[in-house]
């Protein structure tokens, strides 16, 4: 067994190189942006590859490749299932209705005149946001039936930026007083500078338009809940509002204490992983009168995420202390999957 990994400072690929050095795992680095990229993949088992919307060049192709390989039987991580979906709230709608998950009722129009019509007949407060986003960017409470036409007149003539670098700064600011750290203070310095240098990812690609996303605001959640699963394994935290503030992501403010942890989202999480045959998915919680609601989901998540949690639950609901490292899970399943691929094929051909 060989694994080819792409290689990307400061992503899971880290972590992955690590875990097959110490077990003596066969692995080389590629470029999946290398227009041979597959004929690199000759000679290996499977990719993966760590690829965020954050680079606008994995955003123009990354499911498109992965899709390819899939095509050729080539195993991806993250696959088709786990991925088509991610920093994609409209396709998220479409999928969770499809599945008659516990979702958090959400609109969506492709005509201004719709649009204004469903505004004159819903109550407020609602949540806009755009089909992609993370740490709460593009996430705003329209209070008003006024503010939500004015944002519908914008989707449909000048549109919305991807960036928002004065809330980015707004959110870096907020970081550097929780911390008061070095790094806090580098990035909060970089943000002033985006406001001025305009990064290159943002400069090519297109504004959002052509459509209006709206979410149902259920009052009442001074926090959500994370939760994740991967294969047969799920972790838990819960993420706190800030001061004044009705989003939880981004806030930096979370325990993994498990006695907090709300276990029917644990079993709903466990559930919809199962349907739609993901490798990885991370679900965003709210309670509506009591009840769980996903709010979105994502197959990738901060590397540093539930490192300090105390260990996770299994598909049965048994809990298990354990020092976690969710790359390390992500590596040990995919190599599970390729070893029971090889063993099926070579029955086949005996």
């Amino acid at each position: 067994m060989k694994l080819a990994i792409h290689y990307r400072p400061g992503s899971y690929s880290d972590r992955w190189i690590t875990y097959c050095t110490e077990k003596l795992i066969p692995y080389k680095l590629v470029s999946c942006y290398d227009s041979d990229i597959i004929k690199q993949l000759a000679d290996c088992n499977g990719l993966l590859w760590h690829w965020t919307t954050s680079d606008y060049k994995a955003a123009l192709f990354a499911r498109q490749l992965i899709l390819s390989l899939e095509k050729k039987k080539f195993r991806v991580f993250p696959d088709v299932n786990s991925s088509w979906h991610y920093d994609d709230k409209v396709g998220q709608k479409y999928l969770l209705e499809a599945i008659n998950a516990p979702f958090i009722k959400s609109y969506v129009f492709y005509s201004k005149q719709e649009a204004i019509n469903w505004v004159n007949k819903a109550t407020f407060p609602k949540v806009f946001k755009l089909r992609n986003g993370a740490s709460s960017s593009n996430v705003k409470l329209i209070k008003n039936k006024q503010i939500a036409k004015q944002i519908i007149n914008k989707a449909f003539k000048s549109g919305f930026s991807r960036a928002e670098p004065i809330s980015r700064l707004k959110q870096r600011f907020w970081i550097l007083k929780r911390d008061k750290n070095k790094a806090s203070l580098k990035k909060f310095i970089n943000g002033i500078g985006r406001l001025f240098i305009i990064p290159e990812g943002e400069i090519v690609r297109n504004k959002e338009k052509g459509y209006v996303f709206f979410q149902d605001y259920i009052a009442g959640n001074t926090y959500d809940t994370r939760v994740i699963v991967i294969g047969d394994k799920c972790f838990g935290a819960r993420r706190y509002c800030r001061p004044g503030d009705f989003r939880a992501s981004g806030s930096g403010l979370f325990t993994y204490d498990p006695a907090l942890m709300n276990m029917e989202m644990v079993r709903i999480s466990f559930d919809v992983a199962k349907r739609l045959g993901t490798q990885s998915l991370a679900f965003d919680f709210i309670l509506d009168k009591g009840k769980p609601k996903i709010i979105e989901i994502s197959y990738c998540f901060a590397i540093e995420c539930c490192d300090d949690a105390p260990g996770f639950w299994d598909s049965s609901l048994n809990w298990h202390y354990e020092n976690v490292n969710l790359q390390k899970y992500m590596i040990e399943d995919f190599i599970k999957s390729l070893s029971k691929r090889t063993s099926r094929t070579e029955k086949i051909a005996i």
